[in-house]
């Protein structure tokens, strides 16, 4: 299932309350449509944001806004061809 949501800013609880009632899996895709807040400032919060959002039960794509760092500026970001596109990972 493809599941499509836009602005976070960093609060993740409307993204935890989907998964509490659909119950996805890493199959499912959850696209965020900007300003996920995610990698907002490259400081060791964003790290932990990061762990927290790798155990949901559901994929991110998250598309960058204003409100994040730049991918080729984020050296753990790493190129993949994803569903037939270019996407930047981070293991």
């Amino acid at each position: 299932m493809l599941y499509i949501t836009g602005d976070t800013h960093r609060d993740f609880r409307r993204i935890l309350a989907l998964c509490d009632t659909v119950n996805p899996t890493k199959d499912d895709i959850l696209i965020i449509l900007g300003d996920a807040g995610i990698n907002y400032s490259g400081e060791p919060n964003d790290s932990h944001l990061k762990k927290e959002l790798a155990q949901l039960p559901i994929t991110l794509l998250c598309i960058h806004g204003n409100h994040e760092m730049r991918p080729q500026s984020i050296p753990s970001y790493q190129e993949s061809v994803w569903h037939g596109g270019t996407v930047f990972v981070e293991p």
